[in-house]
């Protein structure tokens, strides 16, 4: 299973076979006219994508933040990470297309109940699903219910953005330990390398927690799109050949998931190809 292979197959496939729509941003989007998945085996390396350049700091930072709970906007941007630079807490700058009111978002720095809220303090009343997960674990690890969900109906309105990324589960076969992410939206192109990822990432550090091997780790994506703007970064990208194998991951001075700090995870041995550059549509 190598998760670059089956990402630029569906990549192709939402290309030439895509159903165009609408939606919120104004700009329209290429959709795949059924829900994908992708796997990989995390004994052949750590799935950053070669074929472009995916910035793995800024993912670091973002992991750190859900796991930490942050909400504040600028605690990622003095972090080098400005995946949130665009949105705010819609309760404090309702979304808006017009291009004053974006700039209005950008300036607000009140993420709202995103997700590191949601798994540290689920609706508000201190339940914390992913402590709540390593202690199962630790303790059951066969358990079948550990599961963290970031889809918090009663907080929609006061999200950033309503979780693209809504909910991972974890399983516990002989030692090593699966994790399964559900996705119901997924900018193809800048979203998913990056979701890729930051999963991988999380299963990493369950392990070093745990003392569990590394497994498998599965995306399920329902809305799997391309946005018209990026139809030519995604022609180049499909143009090129992945580069060898993955890198691999250190991580260094880890005591807990709940201390891991981005700063002690490093890739080794990663030598993608050059950077392909695309809007966010927001």
């Amino acid at each position: 299973m190598n998760a670059e292979t089956q990402y630029l197959d569906h990549l192709h496939n939402t290309l030439s076979k895509g159903v165009r729509k609408t939606n919120r941003t104004g700009v329209d989007t290429f959709v795949h006219p059924y829900p994908v998945m992708i796997q990989h085996n995390m004994n052949r390396g750590f799935p950053l994508l070669t074929s472009k350049n995916v910035a793995f700091k800024p993912i670091r930072v973002e992991l750190e933040g859900f796991i930490k709970g942050i909400t504040d906007k600028k605690w990622f941007q003095d972090r080098g990470c400005s995946i949130w630079d665009e949105w705010c807490n819609p309760k404090k700058v309702p979304y808006s297309t017009d291009p004053k009111v974006q700039e209005q978002m950008k300036q607000e720095n009140d993420l709202g109940k995103i997700y590191g809220f949601q798994w540290r303090n689920f609706n508000s009343e201190g339940y914390d699903q992913l402590k709540n997960i390593v202690d199962t674990l630790k303790t059951n690890p066969d358990d079948r219910r550990m599961i963290c969900s970031a889809w918090n109906p009663n907080d929609l309105d006061e999200q950033a953005l309503p979780p693209c990324h809504w909910a991972f589960e974890l399983q516990h076969v002989d030692g090593k330990l699966n994790l399964m992410w559900h996705q119901r939206s997924c900018d193809s192109f800048l979203g998913c390398p990056f979701n890729i990822a930051s999963y991988a990432l999380l299963l990493h550090l369950l392990c070093l927690e745990t003392g569990l091997r590394e497994g498998v780790l599965t995306g399920v994506f329902n809305d799997f799109h391309i946005y018209e703007n990026h139809v030519e970064s995604v022609r180049e990208q499909l143009k090129r050949n992945p580069v060898g194998s993955f890198p691999t991951i250190e991580t260094k001075g880890f005591t807990s998931i709940f201390e891991w700090e981005n700063t002690m995870t490093k890739s080794v041995g990663y030598n993608p190809l050059p950077k392909i550059s695309a809007s966010v549509a927001i």
